[in-house]
């Protein structure tokens, strides 16, 4: 398996913290006072990036729209294709098969997801035990990069192997049913 050198890791965190946590700012509400920050509230939180929810899908596996540059790209998940297995007309052969990418998806990404929180927990723990400084920050962030890096990559690979086992035919279906063509 080949892997990527993460040259800017800082870059992937911020990214991919700004998704992971601009979507749950955007649902806290607003609040009364227009001087609190929209973070007000995360101090509480046992690491302070990742929400509780955010914590149960790393912990289960699932995909947390780290797959849409696949998804949307015409490589469909196993799971939803799953999903879409009477609609699809997979065969049984192809039923097998996804249901055996998704166990193997689940148990690989359930592992890296653990690797993620542990990651983020030693970083939230740099700042909350005041031991922060360059060079445990740059340690810590590239731990948390890697094994974001990784979980993504994780995803992405089964919807190539998902892709591989379908027809031109139940892709173009799949895209179809999942609404992101217009065709009827």
């Amino acid at each position: 398996m080949k892997t990527f050198n993460l040259a800017f890791p800082g870059l992937l965190v911020v990214s991919w913290l700004a998704l992971a946590t601009g979507a749950s700012a955007q649902h806290q509400g607003h609040h009364q006072n227009p001087q609190h920050s929209p973070y007000s509230g995360f101090e509480t939180r046992s690491i302070k990036a990742l929400s509780e929810a955010q914590i149960a899908d790393l912990k289960a596996g699932r995909g947390m729209g780290l797959a849409l540059a696949a998804e949307l790209n015409g490589y469909p998940g196993p799971m939803h294709v799953l999903e879409l297995a009477d609609k699809l007309g997979l065969t049984p052969d192809q039923r097998i098969r996804m249901q055996d990418l998704v166990d193997a998806m689940k148990q690989e990404t359930i592992g890296i997801g653990e690797d993620v929180i542990m990651a983020e927990r030693a970083l939230d723990s740099l700042f909350s035990e005041n031991r922060a400084d360059a060079a445990s920050l740059a340690s810590a962030v590239k731990t948390v990069a890697e094994a974001q890096g990784r979980l993504r990559q994780a995803h992405l690979r089964y919807h190539l192997e998902t892709k591989a086992a379908l027809s031109p035919e139940q892709i173009r279906d799949y895209a179809r049913l999942r609404g992101y063509t217009k065709n009827p």
